[in-house]
């Protein structure tokens, strides 16, 4: 006896020194040879380390020396399971009633497949179902990981099913299921798993559930459930311990209270290095740039510990970086000599701030420099293409990102769906639609927001309505999203009465509110409406009007001929509202072609801006429209003198996934010949339907034949014509301008949507316009 012992202990003090395979494949030799082997100890050591040292690439070897042991226990077994892939581990599971009656699998069993499931999603639902067949489904410890393992691969729904299977979730089960919602952005849901725990009687909190609940009250930015976890983690005496106050400090600066953020830090004795980068980056988050430079130096004095990558991402000046390019700069080469700049999250940062200073080379070498690319990598570089208008490049680089078998998120898809909102491509935002579908994201406020604005901003405004009713939560800029939708459709009485659907919802409107409803009630024709509105701004809403709003009720009078009204009430604004109220007076003027306040306006606009090209456009167009066509030469000439080019006209349309764009007289399209063809009979048919061409705003020196072939091949025309040969019949055409829609496309496109029995929607520089059986839903105001 005593020289097995000796034996076991000289074995099991081989296994724990080897460092290779082979190193064990020789014990395990040496013991079979000297008739050691099999020992139930040994081998379970021995296959613990084969896993250790081999992972699951030594499952065979791991497999065979199980079978070599003739009656193994269930501890054996749950090692083995530890160490195989699912593929492997399920089967067994299944075969062990015929193989191993007397080996039961329990609890610790069923968490050691899940665990060494977790890099493989499609593992969990086989593995549930044996859950279930076996009777373990109500098991707290089952359930934990289970309910892990679906929160690892994204399954936020499937584990928050496994959760509610469980009558009495204890703190593990609560704590699990908020800290992988957190991990996966959802954190509406994270805040409401935490307070239906705080409203169960049974439920018992620890100093991990603040931990992780914190985080979602952060991102939501909600001070009450930030308020809620501290006072509850005061009352229970679990407020104390460094991350909850960690916790605490990056929720508050988050939520824009710093001087609690602050206090917290500030009583901390020895702060460590995770506080200190707590309060940096709380100082950076909400523009406080020299404290947080200042707390960095003072880190570096401290002894609280070198600075690490989360020092450096938060120090960077990613949500204030205007007037702190140098300082990024600055901090960039600091990142690049420490070593840091290979780090996935600095590098995300760093891409972050050079998007919002529109430096987009910098920003993709700092993303194609990183050695792995992260979701918030991707992230960062899809949303800054799409915020500084890059909408193709954005779109080309999701796709390269799905290539990469990159699952999405909800900061993904929003990216996405602002891409193309901005491109009107509603095909290519239906796809990202069903993208959220089929990966079972949480549809939070900020998704659902990004919806509404896609749909509204590519011509469906019923479905946007409808994503906007089912939104259970709505913030204001849901809110605003829904009003301006209606706003740029000419739907303005829909607009008002959501309008005051929202203040009847408690919801304060904001100055974009106040913004978007006046433009609804600008291209509705309700100045009534809309001045009320204005005057309700700062009297019952504390809300001042900015230059927009100003502008806007320029607009507002302008369009509906009320120019005198509209000069008087300039005259009351204050001096800072300078070009736009300008702006809307001399596009009111074109409308109503009124030159002499034309001149008068345009005088204004050369001074306060002598740069923009559009101003002198609009002023020889009022002046062609008027047959003053010495007049509109000179100030084109005027232009030319000072090198100002207009922006050139162009028309995008999807046809099934593809855009295709068209300029004025465009003959590149490979159907070019078709197209002008169609242009060409259409134009016929129009004629005879009663169209005639409106020529007045072209160029004076040609012929009035010629001014109709000009106009006969705009950029919009050729869209529409393209349309029409793609599509079948009956099919709705949807086409994007980049400038205003001129009065003689306008009156072309009333007449081909009666002759081609089709719905034409045209979304241009201002607003949208339904073409249905020769009438636009503008009314012919806009």
């Amino acid at each position: 006896m005593a020289v097995r012992r000796h034996h076991k202990a000289l074995y099991l003090g081989l296994i724990s020194a080897a460092t290779t395979l082979h190193h064990l494949d020789q014990i395990l030799a040496h013991s079979i040879v000297t008739g050691y082997h099999p020992d139930l100890i040994t081998a379970t050591a021995l296959l613990r380390r084969v896993s250790d040292l081999g992972g699951t690439a030594a499952a065979p070897r791991a497999l065979r020396l199980f079978s070599s042991v003739p009656d193994p226990d269930l501890f054996l077994l749950n090692v083995l399971l530890r160490s195989l892939p699912p593929s492997t581990a399920l089967p067994l599971l299944s075969s062990l009633p015929r193989h191993h009656p007397h080996l039961r699998p329990n609890t610790f069993t069923y968490a050691a497949v899940a665990s060494a499931a977790s890099n493989h999603p499609e593992a969990a639902p086989p593995l549930h179902a044996r859950i279930i067949v076996d009777g373990f489904a109500n098991d707290l410890f089952v359930a934990s990981s289970l309910a892990d393992l679906y929160l690892n691969s994204s399954q936020v729904s499937l584990a928050e099913k496994v959760f509610d299977g469980i009558p009495d979730p204890d703190t593990v089960l609560w704590n699990t299921l908020i800290s992988g919602l957190v991990k996966n952005c959802s954190f509406s849901r994270a805040g409401s798993v935490f307070q239906r725990m705080v409203a169960s009687n049974s439920a018992r909190f620890d100093s991990t559930t603040l931990a992780v609940v914190l985080p979602a009250a952060a991102e939501l930015q909600d001070p009450n459930l930030g308020t809620l976890v501290h006072c509850l983690g005061i009352k229970l005496g679990l407020a104390s311990p460094p991350h909850v106050v960690t916790g605490l400090i990056s929720m508050y600066s988050k939520c824009g209270d710093i001087p609690a953020a602050e206090f917290l830090f500030e009583e901390i004795e020895y702060p460590d290095l995770i506080a200190y980068n707590a309060m940096i980056s709380g100082y950076s988050i909400n523009g406080h740039i020299e404290s947080s430079v200042g707390l960095f130096k003072a880190l570096l004095v401290s002894g609280g510990g070198r600075p690490n990558s989360s020092t450096m991402v938060g120090l960077i000046p990613v949500f204030s970086p205007f007037g702190y390019e140098l300082l990024a700069r600055s901090i960039h080469g600091f990142a690049v000599k420490a070593g840091f700049d290979v780090n996935s999250a600095v590098s995300t940062a760093l891409t972050t701030v050079y998007c919002r200073l529109n430096e987009m080379e910098a920003a993709r070498r700092a993303f194609d420099s990183m050695p792995e690319k992260s979701m918030a990598s991707w992230n960062a570089m899809i949303s800054g293409y799409a915020q500084n208008g890059l909408t193709a490049t954005a779109i080309s680089l999701f796709r390269e990102m799905q290539a990469c078998n990159l699952r999405p998120n909800q900061i993904t898809v929003t990216s996405m769906l602002s891409a193309c909102a901005q491109l009107g491509v509603l095909t290519m935002g239906k796809w990202v639609h069903q993208i959220i579908t089929e990966e079972d994201l949480e549809l939070n406020v900020f998704v659902s927001t990004a919806l509404v604005d896609m749909y509204a901003k590519c011509g469906s405004i019923a479905e946007a309505r409808s994503i906007f009713d089912d939104m259970e939560e709505k913030n204001v800029v849901s809110w605003n999203a829904m009003i301006s939708a209606y706003g740029i459709h000419g739907r303005g009485l829909e607009s008002l009465k959501l309008f005051e659907a929202m203040r009847s919802a408690s919801v304060a409107p904001t100055g974009v509110t106040f913004l978007s409803v006046l433009c609804a009630c600008s291209h509705g024709g309700l100045v009534e409406e809309g001045r009320a509105i204005f005057e309700s701004m700062k009297r019952e809403h504390g809300v001042e009007p900015g230059t927009e709003h100003y502008a806007s009720m320029v607009d507002l009078l302008g369009r509906a001929g009320r120019l005198g009204e509209a000069l008087e009430f300039i005259k009351t604004t204050p001096e800072s509202a300078g070009a736009g109220v300008w702006g809307a007076l001399l596009g009111a003027c074109m409308i109503h072609k009124e030159s002499e306040l034309a001149r008068y306006a345009a005088r204004k606009l050369f001074e306060l801006e002598p740069e923009n090209p559009g101003y002198y456009v609009l002023l020889s167009n009022i002046h062609s429209s008027k047959r003053n066509y010495l007049e509109a030469a000179m100030v084109r000439q005027d232009a030319k003198n000072r090198k100002l080019a207009k922006t050139p006209g162009c028309t995008l349309i999807e046809v099934g996934d593809a855009v295709h764009t068209f300029t004025a007289g465009d003959r590149s399209h490979p159907q070019s010949t078709a197209i002008h063809a169609l242009l060409e009979k259409l134009t016929g048919k129009i004629i005879e339907a009663g169209y005639r061409a409106e020529t007045e705003a072209a160029l004076y020196d040609v012929e009035e034949e010629e001014k109709e072939q000009m106009v006969k091949v705009h950029s919009e025309r050729l869209a529409i014509a393209f349309g029409l040969i793609s599509t079948g019949p009956g099919t709705e055409i949807r086409i994007i301008k980049n400038l205003r829609v001129c009065l003689d496309c306008h009156q072309a496109t009333k007449f081909i949507s009666k002759i081609t029995q089709r719905v034409i929607v045209v979304r241009d520089a201002t607003r949208f316009h339904h073409f249905r059986d020769g009438v636009c839903s503008c009314g012919d105001y806009w």
